[in-house]
């Protein structure tokens, strides 16, 4: 199956209430602006560099201890939940579950570049009821819950060109990893295809971030593959509430009734925007991988 079902609309665990949510998305927020100060300190600083599945999957001490800190501060407010953690796998049991994120976008941190975020996402039932991420280096908190999005204390909507011709999308694809999944040629007539078609193409080196700036009307479009849950969770739930469309994209081993946020394909579209091309080219190459 290439494509999963687009989800355009927010659906609410039985029996769980909107207040519940918002006490998750503010609980998010201190988790994570907890740990931000430290994170902005160590920016740009000497630090240890590790790799996990390649050279090009950095992480550093600073992800790991991010991540401890979020977990324990995410347990201690909400006893009865359990802990996703990009570095640290799964802690805790309970009817909520937290994905994390420490450091999206930890090469751009590493190397001193400011497009890195931290991001929380919360779901119940399978469905995500709230979502936070903190931009330190811009001094933005991007959030929702089941009321709304919000760009630090103020509602938000996205808000895209109609026509991709005058669009901004985001997008690391093709990376080398997509090299070997696709060719070499194929990707890079793909990506030709998106340079001819869009505005402009952007590579920022955060899905969270990236998505969070759609969902703000900073950018138009976002698509990528190979991504994790914990890199999208909460990105998708602000991005809905906030008008936007999330189309996740199935293919290997993901089953494709699946929560959107599983998929390791996606594309985002802001409020307003439709480009028809850019699903095709996405549910062509999903459909080839499966």
């Amino acid at each position: 199956m290439s494509q999963a079902t687009p989800e355009t609309s927010v659906e609410m665990p039985a029996g769980f209430d909107p207040e519940e949510s918002a006490q998750l998305r503010a609980v998010a927020i201190a988790a994570a602006m907890a740990v931000a100060p430290g994170l902005k300190a160590a920016f740009r600083s000497k630090m240890v560099v590790d790799f996990k599945n390649d050279l090009r999957d950095i992480v550093t001490e600073h992800d790991r201890a991010a991540e401890v800190a979020i977990t324990e501060h995410l347990l201690a407010a909400v006893p009865q939940s359990e802990v996703l953690g990009e570095e640290g796998g799964l802690r805790g049991s309970g009817p909520v579950r937290w994905y994390v994120d420490p450091i999206d976008g930890t090469a751009n941190f590493a190397r001193g570049l400011p497009n890195w975020c931290i991001s929380i996402g919360a779901v119940v039932d399978g469905q995500i009821v709230a979502g936070v991420i903190v931009d330190p280096m811009g001094g933005n908190v991007f959030s929702a819950d089941l009321r709304g999005a919000y760009l630090n204390d103020a509602p938000m909507r996205s808000n895209a060109a109609q026509e991709a011709r005058f669009a901004t999308l985001i997008s690391s694809y093709p990376a080398a990893r997509d090299f070997a999944a696709d060719g070499k040629a194929a990707a890079l007539e793909d990506f030709g295809q998106l340079v001819e078609g869009f505005s402009s193409v952007r590579r920022n080196g955060s899905a969270a971030l990236g998505l969070a700036h759609v969902a703000a009307g900073w950018a138009d479009a976002a698509a990528g593959f190979g991504i994790n849950a914990w890199d999208v969770t909460a990105a998708v739930l602000i991005l809905r509430q906030s008008g936007g469309r999330y189309l996740p994209f199935a293919y290997g081993q993901t089953p494709a009734a699946e929560p959107a946020f599983v998929h390791p394909g996606y594309i985002a579209i802001g409020g307003g925007g439709d480009y028809p091309f850019l699903s095709q080219t996405w549910a062509r190459i999903a459909a080839s991988r499966s």
